[in-house]
């Protein structure tokens, strides 16, 4: 009886030794998975608390006080958050690939997966909180200037969020792996380049609803672009092929070497 007790601690600690592990290795995920959901929650609640209370017309003091400021920290935070982490990544590069090791590497795959889980739930984000409800919004309410709750949310933070993540992750990626580093991943590249001309598309969006379409309808010709810019994501498929085939790769040969080495 002694004995099988002393294995069922010994079995409780290695599972929570093992537990614990997964989550300091996965830090990053939870870590910042929790932070975008908790912004997403925070803005959502925003939305639904002010949106049609103090949000309705651009040109009232209310408007100015409660969504303007809004609009003027997003900007700041997006583009200080890209600019300096970029630096930061470009600055502190490595040049030279020979002295990152095989578990390096590896490890560096996992943190790229990482990131892009983290994209991955804030693309949910934008589409659960952000989309249908600016399409829903102009539906009932008169649209009066490219400044409105749910495109303060969506157009000037959501989507743009998503390029602030995108361009740093792309420097990291080809100044931290060795099979990125001296060359550009197409894929990735077009990843990035079609999530950040969504952007400029928003001014072509807001024109033509200005002249042309008053009523937001799915399927009018300006709306063309966010979906052709949007199968970027598309991209995402040969580069996850991209991702594993490199770490297939590494385990089989840092396994191999283990192998060799007992």
């Amino acid at each position: 009886m002694a004995t099988e007790h002393a294995q069922s601690i010994a079995l409780d600690s290695s599972t929570d030794s093992k537990v614990e592990g997964h989550f300091k290795r996965n830090r990053f995920v939870y870590g910042f998975g929790a932070l975008v959901i908790a912004i997403g929650a925070t803005l959502r609640i925003y939305l639904d608390t002010m949106g049609f209370s103090v949000g309705t017309d651009f040109y009232s003091d209310e408007f100015q006080v409660y969504w303007m400021p809004v609009l003027y920290g997003e900007l700041i935070l997006l583009g200080s958050f890209t600019v300096i982490l970029s630096t930061y990544l470009w600055l502190t590069r490595e040049t030279d690939a020979s002295t990152i090791s095989k578990e390096l590497e590896l490890t560096r795959y996992w943190k790229m997966l990482s990131i892009f889980s983290v994209m991955a739930i804030w693309g949910g984000l934008i589409g659960a909180n952000a989309i249908e409800s600016d399409a829903a919004w102009h539906q009932v309410t008169i649209r009066d200037t490219d400044f409105t709750p749910t495109h303060i949310i969506i157009f000037y933070f959501a989507l743009p969020a998503l390029t602030a993540m995108l361009v740093p992750a792309f420097i990291w990626v080809h100044t931290r792996v060795p099979a990125y580093m001296n060359k550009i991943s197409i894929p990735f590249l077009a990843v990035v380049c079609g999530i950040l001309m969504i952007m400029p598309n928003y001014g072509f969006n807001e024109w033509g609803h200005t002249f042309f379409y008053a009523e937001e309808l799915f399927a009018a010709p300006i709306h063309y672009g966010f979906v052709f810019l949007g199968w970027s994501l598309f991209f995402l498929i040969p580069l996850a092929m991209q991702i594993i085939s490199h770490m297939a790769r590494l385990i089989s040969e840092t396994t191999a070497e283990g192998y060799q080495a007992s």
